[in-house]
Order: structure tokens, then sequence, then C-alpha cells
């Protein structure tokens, strides 16, 4: 398979997270390229600076609007069902203006896959809370810290219906990729939230490389109820309670697609 880089003038902060996305994602199409062959791939992106993977992976891509991102996959998709669909998002992007679109594509279970670049701060506007900023969180529009306290996306998709759900790190790329060949090759909504530290706004790898852990080898990712309770352990305002890793639910069941 050739080179799945375009060359572009790459313009991420040194040691941004975004490059274990990439990095995870880019090996993740080279392995299973004979059954997602990478011309067959199209990726969606929305605003932030998760968006810029756009410019640089050579693969038929899309710029949504911000929080656009998931109803222009699913329309694609729709449109031509041979397509493998893939959307890069934001927290604040997906979480906060796109919701209510990622809610209903995991209800619909549309066959998607959903990458959220979820380093907790609007990054690209130097550094606003999102709706998974702990409470404690001091950025520009906050300098006392946010009034709100964070949702847990994991639990939120479980509840709406999500039939692949999985959390990965940044920092674990070789574990990230992992997921991914997983999510693309599921056959229904996958999500995958991938914690994506910021360096500048909200540098928090010190704090994943303390408290992230793989979810062991026996885990049962059939049993919702498991799945839950294990994507509920992690307190969103705790800097103690350690955070799991992995694909946390699947299962097989009728598609959108296949429904329309």
């Amino acid at each position: 398979m050739e080179n799945l880089y375009t060359g572009a003038e790459i313009t991420w902060c040194r040691l941004c997270g975004n490059f274990g996305i990439m990095g995870a994602f880019a090996e993740a199409l080279r392995e299973i390229s004979e059954t997602v062959p990478p011309q067959k791939v199209v990726m969606v992106s929305g605003i932030g600076c998760h968006g810029k993977i756009s410019d640089y992976l050579n693969l038929n891509s899309f710029y949504a609007l911000h929080g656009r991102a998931i109803p222009t996959a699913t329309g694609i998709k729709l449109a031509n069902r041979d397509l493998t669909v893939v959307c890069f998002v934001g927290d604040g992007d997906v979480y906060a203006e796109g919701i209510s679109h990622l809610i209903f594509a995991a209800k619909r279970n549309s066959d998607i896959t959903v990458v959220v670049h979820n380093n907790r701060a609007y990054s690209l506007t130097t550094g606003q809370f999102t709706p998974t900023s702990p409470t404690n969180f001091r950025g520009k529009s906050t300098p006392e810290g946010t009034p709100e306290d964070p949702i847990n996306p994991l639990c939120l998709m479980l509840s709406a219906g999500a039939t692949f759900v999985a959390r990965g790190y940044a920092g674990f790329q070789e574990h990230l990729k992992e997921l991914m060949k997983e999510a693309l090759l599921h056959k229904g909504f996958s999500f995958i939230d991938v914690l994506q530290p910021c360096v500048v706004f909200y540098n928090t790898y010190d704090t994943y490389n303390r408290l992230v852990y793989k979810l062991p080898s026996d885990y049962d990712d059939s049993n919702y109820k498991k799945a839950y309770d294990t994507a509920a352990q992690w307190d969103y305002n705790s800097d103690n309670t350690k955070i799991p890793l992995g694909i946390f639910y699947r299962k097989r069941k009728i598609t959108y697609e296949e429904r329309v």
C-alpha cells in the first residue's frame, strides 16, 4: 500500500496527542487494507485542531461544519454503502453543538465510525471549557473554574444504543491502532473516545500515564451492564480514579442502512 501521508506541512503543536491518533489510524488502515481498501475510505472531519487530519492523510475527505460531521458522514454512507466512512471530531465539536447528531447516529446504528479527539478543551480557540472539562478547569472563559459538571461520553453512547463503544489514549498508539481496526471492521455504529492531551492548554499526559489501564483480555464486551458500570468508573472530576481503556461493548444489530 502506498504512503498514506500527503506531505503537507503539519502545523499541530509538538507532542500534540493528534499525532498519536493519526499514526494509529494510518497503521490500522495499512494492516486491514485488503479488507478495507484505502480508496474506499472517506474521512469526514469537524472544526478544531483535529480537523487538519484531512490535510495530512491521502484519503477521500470532507470538511464539515462545526458539529455537523456526523450527518454528513451518514449521508455519504447512505449514498454509497460500499464506502467505509470515518468521522474525526473533537469533544467541543461533537459533545456540544453536534451532540444531537451523535446520539441519533448511535440510536439508528448508522454504519460509520466516529473517532473523538477528546482533549477536554477548545484548543483551537485557545482554551475554553468543553462538555468533558472538569469543574476545576481554568480556561480563557472560566478563570475561576467551570460552572458545570462534565459528561461521560461512553455512558451516553451506551444509553443511546451504540453497538461498538471504546476508549483509547493517544499515548498508547499500538493499543489505539488495534481499537481502530476493530471499529473499522465492525458492522454498525462504532464509537471511540480518544484521550488526546493538548500540550498547550490542557496537558494531561502525566495524569493519564498514571491513571489509564487496559481492560483485561478476558473482559466480556457483550455484557451491556458490565460495559456501563465499567464506563462509569472514571470520575471526570477526579485526578485519582483509574481510567479503563479498550472495547467496552459491542454487538451485532441491524444497521440503519440495512433497514432503509
